[in-house]
């Protein structure tokens, strides 16, 4: 029995139950921290770059770019001198995500089409998917609505030129550095003679480098 009682209190359990109870509560704190939440409110326009993906600072800024780009061509002045003065007719089309990761496309064109709309240099229509639910409302109102507010079928405009293109990226990653490309390359294509009006190219690259804390 007192060889026992000996061996529970010996300097190596003793140790032992020491480097037991330090890990806990280690563990304890780290949770305690891991669990905190802290939320704060910025400007829609503040640059948060944190994962180094794609986000909405670069959907907007490229889509500005590129429409400032698109509309200072010579294509525009050359449309409005063989038309009259006209302004051409420009519906946004396909933005095909070719890119490593997810990217909410829809966001991105809903930026093209805003600066196109404001910069008042184009008509700016509805897309595909847009004018299906218009017209489904056209059959309504022919159905449902009173006679003088309803909307005749077959007075859409008809767009003169297509805004389509994709997003792509290049990846290259070593020891905790990650270089990411972007490339965003965007065609207005004449829907009447499938001439390309303008091509333009915005790049974009973020290096993210991942620290590692050591305990």
């Amino acid at each position: 029995m007192g060889q026992d009682c000996a061996g529970l209190d010996s300097p190596t359990t003793i140790s032992a139950t020491l480097r037991t109870a330090t890990a806990l509560a280690l563990l304890t704190v780290l949770a305690g921290c891991g669990a905190e939440t802290k939320v704060t409110r910025v400007d829609a326009g503040v640059v948060t770059d944190l994962s180094g993906r794609w986000n909405d600072t670069d959907s907007r800024q490229t889509a500005e770019t590129m429409v400032k780009e698109a509309l200072g061509t010579p294509w525009l002045d050359n449309f409005s001198r063989k038309h009259g003065g006209k302004q051409p007719v420009v519906v946004v089309g396909t933005i095909v995500n070719k890119s490593h990761e997810h990217i909410n496309v829809q966001t991105f064109v809903t930026d093209l089409q805003r600066e196109l709309v404001n910069s008042q240099k184009v008509t700016f229509v509805a897309g595909r998917g847009e004018r299906e639910e218009i017209r489904q409302e056209r059959e309504e109102q022919a159905v449902h609505a009173r006679e003088d507010t309803q909307k005749a079928p077959g007075k859409e405009l008809g767009a003169d030129y297509m805004m389509k293109g994709y997003i792509s990226t290049i990846l290259d990653e070593a020891d905790g550095v990650k270089a990411v490309y972007y490339q965003v390359d965007l065609e207005l294509v004449d829907l009447e003679s499938n001439v390309k009006a303008w091509f333009g190219q915005k790049k974009i690259k973020k290096v993210v480098e991942r620290k590692r804390t050591v305990f």
